[in-house]
């Protein structure tokens, strides 16, 4: 006796995993983010191993959770999965301050982000 569930957002070839509150500025999680769209899986996990910037280490954690998603909850073949879309949104900003001379300070924000990662699975070419 509950109200019915919401229809599936995502089409069934698809699956996401979502990271939120990632404690870096969504300028810089987007230039990571951009580093995977429209890659195959395999390449854009090994492209996030090895890259030198310290928030591509959770978003490979994100990639993976896409991954995991799609082949236990929507039995997708994992050879075949492509990042569809990576895209970063806007947190919560903690505002700082910052002693500075004669008695002044000034103000530090630390941003947060928001990162979804959506993988399709497509059809294996011949």
């Amino acid at each position: 006796m509950g109200k019915a569930s919401a229809p599936r957002a995502l089409k069934d070839n698809e699956a996401r995993a979502v990271a939120r509150n990632l404690r870096v500025s969504p300028q810089k999680l987007n230039l990571v983010a951009q580093l995977i769209r429209g890659k195959k899986v395999d390449r854009a996990l090994a492209d996030l191993q090895f890259s030198r910037k310290r928030i591509a280490i959770d978003v490979r954690k994100t990639l993976e959770s896409a991954i995991a998603n799609a082949e236990n909850n929507h039995e997708l073949d994992i050879d075949d999965l492509v990042v569809a879309e990576a895209f970063v949104g806007k947190g919560l900003v903690m505002k700082r301050f910052h002693a500075r001379a004669r008695g002044r300070g000034s103000r530090i924000e630390k941003p947060f982000s928001h990162l979804t990662i959506v993988v399709r699975e497509v059809a294996a070419e011949a």
